[in-house]
């Protein structure tokens, strides 16, 4: 049984071995005078999120014998790396098994740690199974990434920081995936302060344990699609779900432009870099999934392990979820001046020209008609709808790409 004094317990083997992560104001969001809000600032932690936290407390409890075979783990990247780096800090073997589309910067940290990755599967799940194959086949040790105990408690860890740094917390927004972090959240909070609201976020392409909450059981979705990577789970685990039951007060959705848009904040507001999972709380208390009157609120910011090459994509989705990024289409009579008119139509409004497609030769295009697809860098929601207005005006008719 997960308590209170095993999360401090753990607290005690990470003395020395993980950063205790900073927890900063929320400048951006704090010019509301009912709501201080705090970022904890889980990204800056060693390999790149709190992983490392429940890693290293599992490995601690590992008999000479089981450090000698070595350990395994299954992960779509960060648990990988939380499980290598502290298998190295132990001189312990350590096998991961990757899904077969893992991001390659998560692949190579892991390989760094001195770790052998085997990719195998679409997903986490197809990996998992893989992995407990070939524990059973080799004698590893399994290191779970979310259902186990000793994890737990060691993803607890971050209650502790949280209520020493910031007494009077009354409300804690965090990640969900399988259930391991929250509910060492949870735990560590709850049992010493009981009001304590505790609140999780999902992804909509990702809602296990939602599902299962609302179905008062464990159920397994047919397929995740989730940006957020770290928190695309199809079922919570046997040990986590009823631990979210009992201390877990509510579990919020996010869409993924609204995932998008916290990444991008958080970017331009505070100059962090956050994953999907890292940025869902954010996400959910900038769209009022969740209500926070007059509180200190902490928002868990996970993980900070992005794949670089969806980075730009995922911008690109915030630009336009902020209205930044106007991306318009309009058919318009093939007649000599007509591109010149909309363009001066759109410098008139003081939007900047990112990209643009004249298109004449599609063959659903009548004759003597051409479609135009442009890309406008704006000032927001309210100059792209200026912008539209504009183009009406002058007897145009756009209409949004989405």
């Amino acid at each position: 049984m997960i308590t209170l004094k095993e999360i401090q317990r753990a607290g005690m083997r990470l003395k020395g071995v993980i950063y205790p992560t900073p927890l900063i104001p929320a400048k951006f969001l704090n010019r509301r005078q009912d709501v201080q809000v705090y970022l904890k600032l889980e990204n800056l932690q060693k390999t790149g999120s709190f992983k490392l936290r429940g890693a290293y407390n599992k490995l601690s409890h590992l008999s000479p014998e089981q450090r000698q075979r070595g350990v395994i783990a299954a992960s779509a990247g960060n648990h990988a790396q939380g499980v290598a780096y502290a298998a190295s800090l132990f001189s312990i073997p350590a096998v991961i098994v990757m899904p077969e589309r893992s991001a390659l910067i998560k692949i190579s940290a892991t390989k760094a740690y001195g770790a052998e990755v085997v990719l195998w599967g679409a997903n986490f799940d197809e990996a998992c199974n893989y992995a407990l194959k070939l524990a059973e086949e080799r004698g590893f040790t399994l290191v779970p990434a979310f259902d186990d105990e000793e994890v737990i408690a060691g993803q607890g860890t971050i209650a502790l920081e949280v209520l020493r740094d910031l007494p009077g917390v009354t409300t804690l927004i965090a990640p969900v995936g399988g259930g391991g972090l929250i509910s060492g959240l949870a735990i560590g909070l709850k049992e010493t302060h009981p009001k304590i609201k505790v609140i999780g976020v999902e992804a909509r392409g990702a809602a296990a344990m939602y599902n299962s909450l609302q179905a008062h059981a464990i159920r397994e979705l047919s397929g995740v699609k989730t940006i957020a990577d770290g928190i695309a789970i199809k079922k919570p685990g046997k040990l986590t779900f009823p631990l979210v039951q009992r201390y877990v007060d509510e579990i919020a959705l996010v869409e993924e432009e609204e995932i998008a848009g916290a990444i991008l904040t958080l970017m331009e507001q505070e100059k962090l870099l956050a994953e999907g999972a890292g940025a869902v709380a954010l996400a959910a208390l900038m769209e009022e999934k969740v209500r926070v009157e007059g509180e200190k609120v902490v928002l868990i910011v996970s993980g900070g392990n992005i794949d670089v090459n969806i980075l730009a994509r995922i911008i690109e989705k915030g630009l336009v979820k902020s209205g930044r990024l106007l991306r318009i289409w309009l058919e318009l009579e093939d007649i000599p001046g007509t591109l010149n008119h909309i363009t001066s139509i759109v410098a008139e409004q003081q939007a900047n020209i990112l990209h643009i497609i004249h298109d004449r030769l599609s063959k659903h295009l009548p004759i003597g008609i051409t479609k135009l697809e442009l890309d406008l860098e704006t000032r927001g929601n309210g100059h792209s709808q200026e912008i539209i207005t504009a183009l009406e005006a002058n007897g145009y008719f756009p209409q949004r790409i989405q």
